[in-house]
């Protein structure tokens, strides 16, 4: 399978640039999953993959051909919408059948065996012969997937495939692609805006916002090491802590949930800030070396049965993610602990590369 190679790409609707210059490689055989809120620009650079759009500038090219100027129909790309496309009045069968049909170097016998692998691997075959009328919506998005699948395409583009389907059937479809993944290793982009399928199915997140890629890494570096504190924010339930310092005197910064000082590397100029994921931050009944007061301002439970802090520090507020079990009471004074193998350091919005110590 090729790889997709994007090279400044470009596409404007008048002033407004919905992609703006984007450079990148989407390794063969894996999954990306293009991933931002919405209006960021990925169905938009999708639809150009695919041959539905054309770029205003750039070029496209599937392993070593340029498919820049290519048609829909000639660049062997398979594309599963949001919303199912199938001829209702036909079977499941042979709504995955037909496009093969018209390739004239499949026999029938090897049209009908990929066909049925098809539906061995997304357990459909109990409804091989239903019409797809008969169907809820969330088995004909199943069946748009096999018909996808079923084509051996260079490449499979989804476009937010299960938007519109129930959570039981957006389940099953999930396991279902994660099963054929685990046997066809065709190159596959995948459009969402929910961060969990995206950490759940991505070899690499390419993590989109304003037209642009803000970062491309995988799933567990994008979440651990974001970029930028968009990246910090826009991933997590609830995303990062971002917090100020409460003071900076030339390169020794003091923030109200630590208890030392820290010295910045040198000739670091800009706003500093400090992030934290809550579930990083412990949360202590009794002092220790490494931790500072704090007061509850309010406790809530998150799905999954974990206590959701809000905290106040000083004058720092942040969130702390604990373990099941009776949290404290609001208005309870306990104490945090930020461990700076966790924390991450950004100046003027984006990480700092350099690691900062401990001052003294």
């Amino acid at each position: 399978m090729p790889d997709i190679r994007l090279s400044h790409i470009t596409r404007s609707f008048g002033a407004f640039k919905a992609v703006d210059d984007i450079t990148t490689v989407f390794p063969e055989g894996t999954v990306t999953c293009l991933l931002g809120p919405s209006g960021c620009g990925k169905t938009t650079l999708m639809r150009m993959i695919a041959g539905l759009e054309t770029p205003t500038t750039g070029s496209i090219n599937f392993g070593d051909r340029d498919v820049t100027q290519l048609a829909a129909g000639q660049r062997d790309v398979a594309m599963v919408f949001q919303y199912p496309v199938m001829y209702p009045t036909c079977s499941v069968i042979e709504n995955i059948e037909l496009p093969l049909r018209r390739d004239r170097s499949l026999s029938a016998a090897e049209c009908r065996r990929r066909a049925d692998e098809v539906l061995e691997v997304l357990q459909l075959g109990a409804d091989r012969h239903a019409h797809i009328r008969d169907l809820d919506i969330g088995t004909r998005q199943k069946v748009a997937v096999g018909r996808a699948i079923a084509r051996r395409c260079d490449v499979i583009l989804f476009d937010e495939p299960t938007t519109n389907v129930e959570v039981h059937a957006k389940l099953a479809l999930i396991r279902a692609f994660k099963e054929f993944r685990a046997r066809l290793r065709q190159t596959v982009i995948y459009v969402t805006h929910d961060q969990t399928e995206a950490m759940t199915l991505a070899d690499q997140i390419a993590l989109m916002q304003s037209g642009r890629i803000s970062q491309c890494a995988a799933p567990h570096v994008m979440y651990d090491k974001p970029e930028s504190r968009f990246g910090g924010w826009f991933l997590g339930n609830p995303g990062m802590n971002f917090l100020a310092p409460r003071n900076r005197e030339g390169a020794t910064l003091r923030f109200d949930v630590l208890p030392g000082a820290l010295a910045l590397p040198a000739a670091t100029t800009g706003e500093v800030s400090l992030g934290i994921r809550p579930e990083h931050v412990d949360v202590l009944p009794a002092p220790t070396a490494e931790t500072v007061p704090a007061r509850i301002l309010r406790s809530s439970i998150t799905i999954g049965g974990q206590n959701l802090l809000s905290l106040v520090v000083g004058e720092t507020r942040l969130k702390a993610k604990t373990a099941p079990g009776i949290p404290p009471e609001d208005g309870a004074t306990v104490f945090v602990r930020c461990p700076l193998e966790h924390a991450v350091f950004f100046v003027d919005g984006l990480r700092l590369p350099e690691a900062v110590q401990r001052a003294g």
